[in-house]
C-alpha cells in the first residue's frame, strides 16, 4: 500500500514540473509565423518545379543556377546589414528541401506512369520571377526573426509553428529541411 502513494506522489511532481517549465516558456514570436509562411508557399512551388522537370527531362541538380543564387543572396544580405554566409546557408537549405520534394514528386510519378495533368508555369518567366520576389520576402521576414535564433525555447517554437502547415509527408519532411539551420543552439561551455 504505501508504494501507490509514492508512485501517485511522483506522478505528481513529474506533471507539475513539466507544466511548470511549460508555464515559464516564453510564447513564440510573432515574426516566426510570416516567416514559416513564406519557406512553405516556396517549398510549394518545387512542386511546380518538378512538372517542368517532369516535362522537359531535365535533371533536379542545377549547380550553375544555384551557385548563381547563392551569389545574388550573399549581396542583398550585405546590402540589407545581414550576414552574408548565414543567409547563404539558409537559401541553400531553401533549395536542398525544395530539391527534396521534386525527387520525391518525381518519384512518385514514375511510380505511376505520369504527372498530374495540371497546368504547367514556365520555369524561367513565371516560376523563376516568383522565387526572387519570395527571396526577397524572405530575407525580410528572416531579419525579424533574427533576434529569436539563440533563444532557448526557439527549436520548440518552430517544432510547434510547423505543424499543419504541410499537406503531406513529403513536404513536412522538405519543411523540416528548410527550417534545420534556423534556430541555433546555445554550445555548451
Amino acid at each position: 500500500m504505501p508504494r501507490f502513494p509514492k508512485l501517485l506522489t511522483s506522478a505528481f511532481l513529474a506533471l507539475l514540473a513539466s507544466s511548470s517549465h511549460a508555464a515559464t516558456s516564453a510564447p513564440a514570436p510573432k515574426a516566426l509565423k510570416p516567416l514559416l509562411t513564406t519557406l512553405n508557399e516556396r517549398l510549394n512551388i518545387g512542386d511546380l518545379v518538378a512538372l517542368t522537370k517532369w516535362d522537359s527531362g531535365k535533371p533536379i541538380q542545377d549547380s550553375p543556377r544555384e551557385a548563381q543564387v547563392i551569389a545574388n543572396t550573399r549581396t542583398l544580405a550585405s546590402e540589407r546589414k545581414l550576414d552574408p554566409e548565414e543567409v547563404a546557408q539558409l537559401i541553400a537549405a531553401q533549395m536542398e528541401a525544395n530539391k527534396l520534394v521534386q525527387y520525391g514528386l518525381l518519384a512518385q510519378w514514375q511510380a505511376a506512369g505520369a504527372a498530374p495533368d495540371t497546368p504547367r508555369p514556365d520555369l524561367g518567366k513565371q516560376i523563376r520571377p516568383h522565387l526572387d520576389e519570395l527571396q526577397t520576402r524572405l530575407l525580410a521576414q528572416y531579419a525579424d526573426f533574427l533576434p529569436y535564433r539563440h533563444d532557448q525555447n526557439c527549436p520548440v517554437w518552430l517544432a510547434k509553428a510547423r505543424t499543419g502547415l504541410t499537406h503531406d509527408a513529403l513536404h513536412e519532411l522538405a519543411l523540416v529541411r528548410a527550417t534545420g539551420e534556423l534556430c541555433i543552439r546555445p554550445t555548451s561551455p
